[in-house]
């Protein structure tokens, strides 16, 4: 059998096999420390004791005759593709087997497609790291365990196994790669960045290589490969690196198809390039690339995803009709709209804009032409909208809160003469969906009734909404006798989204003993938690008031391989601490997030700030502001990221939090530099809430007729700035300034009584 996603082949040699050895059937624990089969003595009071050079190697002889018999015996299972005799075997050798025997053993086992059989390729892999023998691992096997590793959810496994490849010289099967890098795009965890990467990774070593060969001519990326780097470019919105790739298509004789241009309606959408979408789909008509019906699904998605339903509505109303002149209908649209790229301009008119612009003209050169409504490509043929066009505009009534239309739309669609346009389960779903959304629980309950009754299965996906839609209305009782008709009367199992849901539920009212036990009881069912399961549990143990739990969870999403802990975990961590007001743990977490390469965000120092005014620690407020203020210069100076330490740009909730412990500790200069970084950011600071405080806390400050003269000038400073803020909030003041300023005024007595 040829080919990356399948075994090795077998040798067409047909000697018998060579007696099996003894073995027990307990399997051997990894990692291990094979001991010695025998061991001389260090010291020796006889002779006798001392074994002769003779005797050695007739030990020697007999220790490498079986080794090549168990080595023989597991070559012979393998090749009849009995892979658990061969695990068997192979867990009770006290020697490394050859590299074919290894080799051969990881493929069969990765192939196996299952979670046990991956886990015992990964952990040969894992000895043989240990031991730095991964050299006697072939290319091919290591492709079938990223391929196994991805497929199973373990996507930054499956690329640091291809990295690996990569750093040890061998090229990894186009299939292999691109089907991890088809993974990476659409998983979280930098997932695109990292498909990015590892195909900079492949194309680097392929351009190293002096001659093709058989090897390299298996690694080239073909047009499938480039679709899912495309995808990846898509993904994080970004055009220029989008235009690279798609430049390079041609240097390995690959042609974009239908999909790719399909891809690039997706970057107009996440670059709000809307007037754009025309222009692809008269480039796939212009240059004659097979057109199919999948693209015209992914115009109508474009637009209902951009919030136009009304050109999304025309589309398929004129493929009902029989037309072909789609791109006419989309140009009439943007007239009634006055959709042009001089209002796009106005709107968006900065550098980054400019170089967005640009790749796209390269991407699209008829985008620089001037059609006129005459000259507009038309479709080969008359497509008929299919039940997912159907389904797509209803997610868009469901998006904009039109339950109404929804449903009528799924009425519509049961009327259809053609098989292919009726409701199917998705469209079900989204019905469901958009009820839940709106609280109407019984009539979701009701459709999905219905679903049943016409013999139409409801999937883990529609169980997952209603189970959403009972958490949000704190019906954790319904939503638990849900998930029990889910599992026995209906044979679906739920998965990790499932209990998320039913542990954020818990949150919801506040039973964080219910979200630790959803989380065991998924674990027992053998649910690998997520990085959502993990944060979502300990922010039940934050709310709770119980951080040290929430910790303990923290470190063991630390020490769980398939897990990447993100920003967000350490931000819960420090919510849990900042919620009691223990604001010197808080501190260390924080100190600990820096030291790992995190840079805390607006989440982390907010929840710190939080913790200071609950902590009354006025103190930390001026330490925190001053790191604040630092970073938000770097936004005002336009830095570009080359500090360690990324800019940042506060939000209101942090500002507001800042000036209010600042306000009541009096310190008037700090608090006057948060407001007017609140004003710089066009956020109304609340006056009237920092008016009370000062008149209930420091209207009668400075008054005192008996502070001594020392004491009265330390007082200068402290007094200018109250006088400052109070010109600020607009209450009498001795500070005439035209406008407040911190800067002494020439000719104001500081010393002077108010």
């Amino acid at each position: 059998m040829n080919g990356i996603l399948q075994p090795l082949p077998s040798s067409s040699q047909t000697t018998s096999p060579p007696p099996l050895a003894s073995y027990s059937s307990k399997p051997y624990p990894f990692p291990y420390t094979f001991p010695s089969p025998f061991k001389f003595p260090t010291t020796c009071s006889s002779l006798a004791c001392t074994p002769s050079t003779t005797t050695i190697t007739t030990k020697l002889t007999h220790l490498t005759t079986t080794a090549e018999s168990q080595d023989q015996n597991l070559l012979y299972l393998l090749r009849q593709r009995k892979t658990e005799e061969a695990w068997e075997l192979y867990s009770n050798l006290q020697h490394l087997p050859n590299s074919t025997c290894l080799s051969r053993l990881v493929s069969q086992l990765s192939f196996q497609k299952t979670i046990s059989g991956l886990k015992r390729a990964q952990s040969i892999v894992t000895r043989l790291r240990h031991e730095r023998q991964l050299h006697r691992l072939d290319a091919n096997c290591l492709g079938l365990l990223a391929v196994a590793a991805s497929n199973a959810g373990h996507t930054l496994y499956a690329a640091s196994v291809l990295k690996s490849m990569l750093r040890s010289g061998y090229l990894p099967n186009v299939k292999a790669w691109s089907a991890v890098v088809s993974r990476l795009t659409s998983s979280d965890d930098n997932g695109p960045a990292e498909a990015l990467r590892l195909f900079k990774g492949v194309t680097r070593r392929l351009r190293k290589l002096s001659s093709g060969g058989v090897v390299a001519a298996a690694s080239m990326p073909d047009t499938a490969a480039f679709n899912a780097v495309l995808n990846a470019c898509a993904n994080l919105g970004d055009s220029n690196m989008f235009l690279q790739v798609f430049n390079e298509m041609p240097q390995y004789d690959v042609v974009p198809d239908a999909f790719s241009y399909n891809i690039l309606m997706k970057l107009c959408c996440r670059t709000g390039r809307k007037h754009l979408l025309v222009y692809v789909l008269e480039r796939i008509l212009q240059l004659g690339i097979p057109f199919c019906v999948t693209t015209l699904h992914c115009i109508v998605a474009s637009y209902v995803d951009l919030g136009d339903l009304e050109t999304a509505e025309r589309l398929v109303q004129a493929m009902r009709e029989g037309r072909r002149d789609l791109s006419r209908i989309i140009r009439e649209r943007e007239r009634e709209i006055e959709l042009n790229l001089e209002e796009l301009s106005e709107s968006d008119d900065n550098d980054a804009d400019v170089d967005v612009e640009n790749a796209f003209a390269k991407l699209l050169p008829n985008f620089m032409e001037s059609n006129s409504c005459n000259d507009l490509p038309v479709l080969p043929k008359a497509y008929a909208p299919n039940t997912r066009m159907y389904t797509t505009l209803m997610k868009g009534y469901m998006k904009a809160g039109r339950v109404t239309d929804t449903v009528r739309m799924l009425e519509a669609m049961r009327r259809q003469d053609d098989a292919g346009s009726h409701p199917d389960h998705v469209s079900y779903t989204t019905v469901v969906s958009a009820l839940v959304k709106a609280g109407y629980m019984d009539r979701a309950r009701q459709v999905l009734a219905e679903m049943m009754r016409i013999g139409v299965a409801a999937n883990r996906i529609t169980y997952n909404v209603l189970l959403k839609g009972y958490c949000n209305q704190f019906q954790i009782d319904k939503a638990r006798e849900l998930i029990k008709e889910m599992v026995d009367d209906r044979g679906i199992q739920p998965d990790v989204v499932s209990y998320n849901i039913l542990i954020d539920g818990c949150i919801l009212v506040d039973d964080s003993a219910g979200a630790l036990g959803f989380f065991n009881e998924m674990r027992t069912r053998g649910i690998a938690p997520t990085k959502i399961s993990y944060t979502t549990l300990m922010k039940a143990f934050a709310f709770s008031g119980q951080p040290k739990l929430a910790h303990k969870v923290f470190d063991e999403m630390l020490n769980d391989p398939r897990v990447k802990v993100d920003v967000i975990a350490w931000n819960m961590l420090v919510e849990g601490y900042c919620r009691l007001g223990l604001v010197e743990e808080a501190k260390k977490v924080i100190q600990k997030m820096k030291d790992e390469g995190f840079h805390p965000d607006v989440g982390t120092y907010g929840s710190f700030a939080n913790g200071i005014a609950l902590a009354r620690r006025p103190g930390e407020a001026l330490l925190l502001w001053n790191e604040v203020k630092e970073r938000w210069e770097m936004v005002k100076k336009g830095s570009k990221h080359n500090s360690c330490v990324p800019p940042l740009k506060p939000d209101e909730g942090l500002l507001d939090t800042l000036a209010d412990i600042c306000v009541r500790a009096a310190f008037f200069r700090k608090a006057l530099e948060i407001v007017a970084c609140m004003e710089e950011n066009g956020i109304s600071p609340n006056k009237t809430k920092f008016t009370r405080i000062y008149v209930e806390m420091h209207s009668r400050m400075f008054t005192s007729k008996h502070a001594s003269r020392a004491r009265q000038d330390r007082r200068i400073e402290r007094r200018r700035a109250a006088e400052a803020f109070k010109f600020w909030l607009g209450l009498p003041n001795s500070y005439y300034g035209s406008e407040w300023r911190l800067e002494p005024i020439e000719g104001y007595d500081d010393t002077a009584a108010s």
